[in-house]
């Protein structure tokens, strides 16, 4: 996994990281200025690169799978 990340952009993380400590990808997107499209694209993007889902995705939060957690 340490070889897949050193390809991950350094702003994919950032994101990934704000979702993850505010539960919320609209949450997340006004903390860093961008739209919730673009979290949501950046991470379904993450989540590919990886091979992993990192997020359980509900109504209005989302919630770290296991594999999130790790990361």
């Amino acid at each position: 996994m340490v070889d897949v990340l050193s390809r991950i952009p350094v702003d994919a993380l950032r994101v990934f990281e704000t979702a993850a400590r505010l539960l919320s990808f609209t949450r997340a997107a006004e903390a860093l200025g961008m739209s919730q499209a673009a979290v949501s694209w950046r991470i379904r993007d993450l989540e590919q690169r990886l091979d992993r889902a990192l997020f359980v995705r509900g109504v209005r939060q989302v919630s770290l799978t296991p594999e999130g957690e790790r990361l």
